[in-house]
């Protein structure tokens, strides 16, 4: 099956979100595909996004817990899904965990959807 053109559009909905620093409003975006189809993945970004929340909140313990979560989530999609880096995902991950302990700021990080990096067996192209 040829990888497609385009991503699933509350995946994509996510990317843009996060993109912008709407770390909850991205989570918003991607939650009622997620609930529809179980998507462990997308359950994994919506933990990252979550992380990320809890960064700008300055609650290193959430930050902790939920990037403990997603990288649990995460980590069976490695190196890549569904156009994403997974494993510059779990980098970003490990590298936040260590600066919100030391009291740090966040480094600035975007997703960027390489279609090369789609398999096309993904369940999630399939629809929501």
């Amino acid at each position: 099956m040829a990888a497609p053109a385009t991503l699933p559009p509350a995946l994509i909905e996510f990317i843009a979100r996060f993109n912008r620093g709407e770390y909850w409003s991205s989570h918003e975006a991607l939650e009622e595909a997620w609930r529809e189809n179980r998507s462990g993945f997308y359950h994994g970004l919506i933990l990252f996004a979550s992380a990320l929340v809890h960064f700008d909140r300055l609650n290193a313990h959430g930050v902790t817990a939920q990037f403990e979560k997603a990288e649990r989530r995460l980590e069976a999609y490695r190196p890549s899904y569904l156009g994403l880096d997974v494993d510059r995902l779990l980098g970003h991950a490990r590298a936040c965990r260590d600066l919100v302990g030391a009291g740090l700021p966040q480094p600035p990080f975007h997703l960027d959807p390489q279609t090369t990096l789609i398999r096309g067996t993904e369940p999630e192209l399939e629809g929501p």
